[in-house]
């Protein structure tokens, strides 16, 4: 079945005194029917953090542009970003004195199908209807206790540690890289990328319900809006991006 895509942008400060998100999404400029979207949390200490988002920003984009699908694997496209953005990170804390690390979770949408591929705990989430039928992740310490069934998705959210993350851009070893794909899409299938001053406060029903019920710039609204009330004013930046996949209208199928 054909479909056309509906997209949405959004980012909030939250309680912080700086955003360090970034978040872009853009269409290829040679090749019609291609896109990609691109999240970054910046960590670093004052503007550290920003910078280092804007480089995974700047390495897709350019990547992107550069893309040549019938040379170059979709999977090898999303780790070269990844790879070249940490490699970047890196020589930044030999001209500065700060210390930049970022997450980073990339999506490319071709042909009809989709690949992503993430680092650290900003997520990407891939719903159809209300159902869930990927998410990715977190590389974090709690992500990590999680799959050993040592914590439950509560007590997650509790832990003492949740921010401490085994993988991110800009550290001392190299990137943990997972990735992901969907062959068969359809109209009705949504995909969400978003850091965790966001995922932190839904689950996913939530976040899948919100995203059938609203177009992409309503749910990005209604979701800021409770990701800020459920914060109680310690709601840390929050970034997202929404691509909703819908039926075209009949004359154009």
């Amino acid at each position: 079945m054909a479909f056309s895509a509906e997209t949405c942008v959004a980012m909030h400060i939250g309680n912080r005194a700086e955003q360090q998100d970034r978040v872009s999404l853009f269409a290829h400029p040679k090749r019609p029917g291609m896109m990609m979207a691109v999240l970054a949390d910046g960590m670093g200490g004052h503007s550290g953090g920003a910078m280092a988002a804007e480089q995974v920003i700047m390495r897709a984009k350019q990547n992107f542009e550069s893309y040549a699908p019938l040379h170059e694997a979709p999977q090898e496209l999303l780790s070269s970003i990844i790879d070249e953005a940490h490699t970047i990170i890196k020589l930044t804390r030999f001209t500065s004195e700060k210390d930049p690390h970022s997450t980073a979770v990339t999506f490319l949408l071709q042909q009809g199908k989709a690949y992503w591929a993430h680092c650290g705990d900003s997520r990407l989430y891939y719903f159809r209807d209300t159902q869930t039928v990927a998410r990715s992740g977190d590389h974090s310490l709690v992500g990590e206790l999680m799959r050993k069934g040592r914590l439950d998705e509560a007590g997650a959210l509790k832990h003492p540690q949740r921010n401490v993350l085994l993988s991110c851009l800009g550290s001392e070893r190299e990137p943990r890289i997972e990735y992901g794909c969907a062959d068969k899409l359809d109209a009705g299938d949504s995909f969400l990328l978003c850091s965790d001053g966001l995922w932190a406060y839904f689950t996913d029903f939530e976040l899948a319900s919100t995203l059938r019920a609203h177009t992409p710039r309503a749910a990005a609204e209604r979701l800021i809006q409770l990701a800020r009330e459920r914060g109680g004013g310690c709601g840390d930046n929050i970034s997202l991006v929404i691509v909703k996949l819908v039926a075209p209208p009949s004359s154009a199928r």
